[in-house]
């Protein structure tokens, strides 16, 4: 034991170990080396002692150390006493060495999953509860940072403001005479960009950022050469002068670029989507606290360390930073809602009023404008939303901890990480507020264009302000990754930089492009059909065509979807090659299984190519007469004249009656009496066929002239006389109907009759021709006579009354009967 502490007290005092952890200088560490036998430490290395502390904790590690000490002291028993102190060392440094590596290997190999949370957990725990002693211990010295000042600085800035009032106003006079010149033409610039292009609004923002960032520099130009060539000796300038030049140079272009996002005197140059008294009001907000802490860190700080004391310059910018976090404060309490109203426009989905289609057509997703009760922001940016003034608060209240604890260079450091993110903020805010216009305004074409392609506009808008939307919520998203970074909670710029980081932003972009193009293929390919459908340009598409062009349109939209999931796949990492085998395999056996769908197609496909069905034809398939409505490789859909709707896959079609190919024709079977002459009915239908086509209406669909075929059959009551009429395709019905009805007037005016059923009753005959008399009484006679008789005779009388009432009926018509 006492070798140990001998050796314990050696590694301690050894100037070479200071040298190593950084207390001493190399030269010294070498010099005092030579004469280590008298000399002592006056400091204890921190690293060794805790790592031997580590090890006599563990029982483990203690015996492994005891071990190792014996080798080493066995091995090492023949040296003398003067080399004890270099071999005591040497074998502490080894067995330390020894005896935690084998505690490590031990540890790693024994703590579970749950251990090793709990040490990280502990480690945080403890890191945390040492900054916050730091920070607490750093709060209650807090008001030594004003102990630098000593009454005097005061007296220094009025002498230094005198020395510089006449270049201070000089410069002021010329700044603010170049605005009051430029402020009109930002207005008239503002009032064109209204109404303007994107380009040239563009154009005419940087026109006025360019004319304000002269009119900064021109001021400080002047300024600089009076100073130089009138104030003073000539070619020479003082100090506090040219910090002043330099103070109103930056800190007027930060200015700068702070009405080029606000534009308080012009709405249409604004990035910002802001009413003119916000923006005013934030201006003169970001104006204020610019003014103090650029002039204040630039000019008053750097004279008070030159003329008084760094400690007093330190104070007073700490006097600085709290009057600006209290104005801050003050102003956040002041606007807290209207800056909550204005979040929740800038979040809340914005309404739409664009062209997206009518509501209810097969191309609509709903109505156009989104209710305001949609708008309402749900999760977590609800609250954030609504209480944002207390984040700014605490964020507030984190500042003035920083600059009451930590110094000068720590301030700034965290000022500009909070002029980083205002920056950010501001940017995404003009971003959002963009794409928020466009959405709201949506896409317009030009009329011509919309004539011809009468569709793209309201798939445009269906599909670019979802696409705008997401582009919100992604910058959105970038904005807080960003500020993480910044605060140090994140490290994004690492995570970018690694492979994966690498890897997964360039999967993310491809898949994004892909998706792009894939949607630009579809909405060209579409807009091709529009086109190459629509009438009012070009030839008019046939029938064939309409089915032809609507079946591409549906396999392209098919493979166009099936091609960019594939290539999504692929570009995020996962090989698709075992996934086309798969569908290979799969569809196989879906071939087998599925045998009729099989057969729907391939029906379906030759169908086709013969050409036998169109959209809008009048068919009949499976027993069923409608006009086609849509038609797919699989099916065919009808609707019949009673507007049922019917869905007939091809594998029930075994036949195909077109009745609107090419022509059509409507075959007239007329029936006369047998008595009438058939060629005054010849002439007749002839007349009305004449008369017929002779109806601008009816005429036009008459494509020939009437075809008699003559007396086509002899029905029951009725002689049939067929003639037909050639007409469009799917005319024959209407062109029927009317000659159907000039037919009918005409037989009426030339006593053409038109018979219908009817029965003749036969009394029959004997064989010299004679038959029964029939006598025809009074009808109300016969009634008087069966009401009298007895009532069990009137059943048998019943069937005597029809005949007699029936006989009483004709004679009253007129009717007479052959009494041969």
């Amino acid at each position: 034991m006492l070798g140990l502490f001998m050796a314990i007290t050696l590694l301690m005092t050894s100037p070479a170990s200071l040298s190593a952890q950084g207390l001493l200088p190399a030269t010294q560490a070498t010099e005092e080396s030579s004469a280590q036998d008298g000399a002592t430490a006056s400091e204890t290395p921190a690293d060794p002692l805790k790592a031997l502390l580590d090890v006599l904790q563990d029982d483990t590690a203690r015996s492994r150390l005891i071990s190792e000490l014996e080798k080493q002291t066995s091995a090492s028993g023949a040296e003398t006493p003067s080399d004890t102190s270099g071999a005591d060392q040497g074998i502490v440094d080894t067995a330390v060495e020894n005896a935690t590596d084998g505690a490590g290997v031990l540890e790693d190999s024994i703590v579970s999953l749950g251990g090793k949370i709990a040490l990280i957990t502990q480690s945080i725990a403890e890191t945390a509860a040492a900054q916050v002693l730091f920070t607490w211990n750093s709060l209650q010295n807090a008001g030594s940072v004003f102990n630098g000042l000593q009454g005097g600085e005061l007296a220094v800035l009025l002498e230094a403001g005198q020395s510089l009032l006449l270049v201070i106003v000089m410069t002021v006079v010329v700044f603010l005479t170049l605005r009051a010149l430029t402020i009109p033409l930002f207005k008239r610039l503002g009032k064109r960009s209204q109404n303007g292009s994107f380009v040239g609004n563009a154009l005419r923002f940087a026109g006025s950022v360019l004319m304000d960032t002269l009119t900064v520099v021109i001021a400080w130009a002047i300024g600089y050469a009076v100073t130089t060539l009138a104030l003073g000796e000539f070619g020479q300038i003082d100090f506090r002068q040219s910090l002043y030049l330099n103070a109103f140079l930056l800190v007027e272009m930060v200015k700068v670029a702070m009405r080029a996002l606000l534009s308080p005197s012009s709405r249409g140059l604004r990035l910002i989507p802001l009413s003119n008294t916000a923006a005013r009001k934030l201006n003169r907000l970001a104006n204020v606290v610019v003014s103090i802490l650029g002039y204040g860190q630039l000019l008053i700080v750097p004279i008070i360390n030159q003329s008084v004391s760094p400690a007093a310059g330190v104070a007073v910018s700490a006097l600085l930073s709290v009057i600006v976090l209290l104005w801050l404060i003050v102003s956040v309490v002041v606007n807290r809602a209207r800056v909550a109203r204005w979040l929740h426009d800038r979040i809340a989905p914005p309404t739409v009023t664009a062209d997206t289609g009518a509501e209810g057509a097969p191309d609509s997703d709903g109505p156009d404008l989104i209710e305001e009760a949609e708008r309402k922001i749900q999760g977590i940016l609800g609250p954030f939303v609504r209480h944002w003034h207390w984040f700014a608060l605490a964020y507030l209240g984190f500042m003035f901890i920083v600059v009451m604890s930590q110094p000068t260079d720590v301030v700034m450091g965290y000022l500009a990480a909070s002029g980083k993110i205002a920056l950010a903020v501001l940017l995404a805010s003009a971003i959002t507020g963009a794409i928020s216009k466009t959405i709201s305004s949506g896409i317009f074409l030009p009329d011509e264009l919309n004539k011809k392609l009468p569709l793209l506009q309201p798939r445009l808008n269906q599909f670019v302000p979802r696409v705008l939307l997401l582009l919100r919520y992604f910058v959105a998203l970038l904005v807080v990754l960003y500020i993480f970074d910044v605060i140090g909670l994140v490290g994004l710029r690492g995570w970018m930089e690694s492979q994966i980081g690498m890897s997964m932003t360039g999967n993310v972009i491809s898949v994004f492009l892909v998706l792009m193009v894939a949607y630009g293929l579809w909405l060209a390919m579409t807009s091709w059909v529009d086109f190459r459908l629509n009438p009012d340009y070009g030839t008019i598409p046939t029938a064939r065509e309409k089915t032809l062009l609507s079946l591409l349109r549906n396999a392209a939209t098919i493979a166009i979807f099936i091609l960019t999931i594939m290539f999504c796949l692929a570009e995020i990492g996962l090989n698709i090659g075992p996934l086309l085998a798969s569908a290979g395999v799969l569809g196989l056996a879906i071939g087998f299984g599925a045998q009729k769908l099989v057969q729907d197609i391939i029906t379906g496909v030759f169908i086709q190519f013969e050409n036998a069905i169109n959209v809008g034809d009048v068919i009949t398939v499976g027993g069923t007469t409608g006009g086609v409505e849509k038609l797919t490789v699989r099916s065919v859909s009808l609707r019949d004249v009673n507007g049922v709707f019917h869905i007939i896959p091809f594998s029930s079609v075994d036949m195909v009656s077109n009745y609107t190919r090419d022509f059509s024709y409507f075959v007239c079977d007329m029936g006369v009496a047998y008595r009438e002459n058939v060629s005054e009915v010849k002439q007749a239908m002839l007349d009305g066929f004449d008369q017929l086509r002779s109806d601008p209406d009816q005429g036009k669909l008459i494509t020939a002239d009437l075809e008699w075929f003559g007396l086509n059959s002899f029905g029951d009551s009725a002689v049939v006389c067929r003639a037909r009429i050639k007409t469009l395709p799917g005319s024959q019905w209407g062109v029927g109907r009317a000659y159907n009805e000039i037919l009918k007037t005409i037989f009426d005016e030339r006593g053409i009759e038109i018979p219908f059923p009817h029965q003749t009753i036969f009394f029959g005959e004997a064989k010299d021709g004679t038959t029964q008399p029939i006598r025809i009484e009074d009808a109300e006679v016969q009634q008087e006579a069966v009401a009298a008789q007895p009532a069990k005779e009137q059943p048998s009388q019943e069937s005597q009354n029809k005949v007699n009432k029936r006989l009483a009926t004709d004679a009253d018509d007129e009717d007479s009967f052959d009494d041969r």
